[in-house]
């Protein structure tokens, strides 16, 4: 039977969420109470108790340690999300007692941290110098699991990637362009003209199954009736990817038009005269499903907007 919101409300308290974060990211009773200066007969004794409040158990034992149950997953992303709005209520009483300050945690994908992110957070700090800022690069779905748990503010990422993405608002803005990369020393670094059957003999990095960028290679493969290349290097990380293509005079990878240009500015790579015909999708501001913003993460969301609508500098692909 599930537990009514004045049974909960009347026997929660906020100092057991904090002993719940505690044992699922240490997953053990005694090494949880050592970081919460409890003893373990304590701990027990309080996880019994909160137990009792929602009529069921959380964890699984195990001379292992605990882990939590999907009732428990479920109690400890709301635990989580209480808790970062706490801080996040602190910070801002701090901010106002100062006139000005606070704190905001956003998250990105690696095109947008190029495109957008960047400039935004310029202007932000010269609007609010005081403020602290926190950045995560991730894949979408990491950055929208730390989202629903609390963890960011906002992010910058696409909810296509998740089956649950009628928990967060999204708003778009802009879409991504794609560029093929090789290294300078590649064979075909300085060629005029490039096709995908030329590319098709290369080896490749791509990232793992299922990422937008990857389904986009895979769709632009298969409709110009050629195989994907056998054995790829798979990474989602945009740092890798620069330095094998630095290394490796064989390798050929797609990044995000915004990543292209820096690598061109800096010498890293080089762009291949050839575009993808598959379309590939654009990323927004997601937020958790009706949360409301921080002053400090509406402004940013402001500053976003308008860095996304700015005549950008960076170089069309070629037809």
């Amino acid at each position: 039977m599930v537990p009514s919101l004045s049974s909960i409300t009347s026997r929660l308290r906020f100092r057991q969420l904090t002993l719940l974060v505690a044992l699922d990211e240490w997953g053990s009773l005694h090494r949880a109470a050592d970081q919460l200066g409890m003893t373990q007969p304590g701990l027990s004794k309080a996880l019994r108790e909160i137990e009792s409040t929602f009529g069921a158990e959380l964890f699984q034992r195990s001379p292992q340690g605990v882990q939590a149950n999907e009732l428990g997953r479920c109690i400890l992303r709301y635990a989580r999300v209480i808790a970062s709005d706490l801080g996040h209520l602190r910070e801002e009483i701090d901010g106002v007692l100062r006139g000005s300050g606070g704190r905001v945690a956003v998250g990105t994908i690696t095109g947008a941290l190029h495109s957008v992110l960047i400039g935004a957070l310029a202007q932000l700090r010269q609007t609010q110098p005081a403020l602290s800022i926190e950045v995560r690069e991730g894949i979408s779905s990491e950055l929208l699991s730390q989202l629903n748990e609390g963890r960011l503010d906002l992010a910058i990422c696409r909810t296509t990637v998740s089956s649950q993405a009628d928990q967060f608002d999204y708003e778009a803005l802009e879409g991504e362009q794609v560029a093929l990369a090789v290294g300078a020393q590649h064979a075909l670094a300085r060629a005029k003209r490039v096709n995908l059957a030329q590319l098709a003999r290369c080896r490749w990095i791509l990232y793992p199954g299922n990422m937008p960028l990857r389904t986009l290679v895979e769709r632009e493969f298969r409709e110009a009736g050629l195989a994907l290349p056998p054995y790829p290097i798979e990474t989602a990380s945009s740092l890798a990817t620069m330095l094998m293509l630095k290394q490796d005079p064989q390798l050929v990878a797609v990044m995000a038009e915004g990543t292209m240009a820096f690598c061109e500015e800096h010498g890293i790579a080089k762009r291949l005269p050839l575009a993808m015909r598959a379309r590939h999708e654009g990323y927004g501001i997601v937020t958790r499903r009706g949360a409301r913003l921080s002053p400090a993460a509406a402004l940013l969301a402001q500053c976003l907007r308008e860095a996304a609508s700015a005549p950008g500098d960076e170089a069309p692909l070629s037809p």
